[in-house]
């Protein structure tokens, strides 16, 4: 079903677009790069070599890796078209 000028299906390619968006900015902001420190970028506590080897390219320690993601907020959906029938909420 279309509407107006938009053809079959193009609301929910918008919508499988702006999932794809988010979900490649959400992995890209996850995957640490580079080499791992030997110690913590906030709490500059050593960062234990176990946990090094396990996540390449870490760096913060369990403590404010945990903390950062307790205070993880979600973000509000993209609206794509302008209109209140288009957001992802």
């Amino acid at each position: 079903m279309a509407g107006g000028w938009a053809r079959d299906g193009a609301v929910n390619e918008q919508i499988e677009a702006s999932i794809n968006d988010e979900l490649a900015r959400m992995k890209a902001q996850r995957a640490p790069v580079g080499e791992s420190l030997k110690f913590c970028a906030e709490c500059e506590e050593e960062i234990p070599e176990a946990r090094r080897n396990a996540v390449p390219g870490v760096k913060l320690c369990i403590d404010c890796m945990s903390d950062r993601d307790a205070s993880f907020k979600a973000r509000g959906g993209i609206n794509r078209r302008g209109s209140k029938d288009s957001q992802l909420k």
